[in-house]
């Protein structure tokens, strides 16, 4: 089977982070940034790693840009040239197209362009450290979509030992325990017999609301 190949345009903190973790998930990676000294920095760790314009169409296709399976446009302090490359990217062909934007603004032009996922890393890290803040059980708590989240919780003392059907969070709250994860391993889609116990994490999956409720009056209660 063929690997996945990502390009990722922009090697500053967050383009570089990224870039590197797809490396240790074992995928190709072809880094591009103008700066000279952060790619001699990176080139060690990349699959490729080059000096190069990404918003000149003939770069990218000398580059190979267009048989990459994803394109990332990481570059947040040059907002200009972050549209340019996304724009570049689409009239590739590159399959899918992500793009980092550090405003509402800025995302509704990458929305427009036709990218397929914009994403807020500023953003989004302050509001899952504020939920885990207010919420010492919540491990982690990402936004699925506007109404709908995914978040990882603590087994409160008080439901130490019950079972799935004992706590039946889809009746009671309108959420769902997907995944327990527990010294030993992930247990995926459990059980209603499941137990679940204080040293698990639960993840747990719904609409906002039904997350907050769960959390309010059994997890923050505890």
């Amino acid at each position: 089977m063929k690997k996945h190949q990502f390009v990722v345009i922009g090697l500053g903190r967050f383009g570089s982070a990224l870039a590197l973790e797809l490396m240790a998930l074992n995928y190709e990676v072809l880094g591009i940034d103008r700066n000279e000294e952060i790619v001699s920095d990176m080139v060690e760790s990349l699959t490729y790693a080059v000096v190069a314009d990404a918003s000149d169409e003939e770069v990218l296709k000398s580059l190979g840009v267009r048989n990459f399976d994803c394109g990332i446009v990481a570059i947040g302090d040059d907002i200009q040239m972050s549209i340019l490359a996304t724009i570049q990217l689409k009239e590739l062909g590159v399959s899918k197209v992500v793009a980092k934007a550090i405003s509402v603004l800025h995302g509704r032009v990458l929305e427009r362009i036709g990218v397929d996922r914009v994403i807020y890393p500023e953003r989004d890290m302050g509001i899952r450290v504020a939920h885990q803040l207010v919420s010492p059980n919540l491990l982690d708590y990402i936004e699925l979509s506007k109404d709908y989240t995914i978040a990882e919780m603590s087994v409160p003392s008080c439901l130490d030992g019950k079972t799935l059907s004992e706590i039946n969070t889809r009746s009671r709250y309108g959420c769902s325990i997907v995944a327990l994860h527990r010294t030993g391993g992930v247990i995926v889609a459990p059980t209603a017999m499941d137990q679940v116990h204080t040293n698990d994490i639960m993840v747990v999956i719904g609409s906002n609301e039904s997350i907050d409720q769960f959390k309010n009056e059994v997890i923050n209660e505890n």
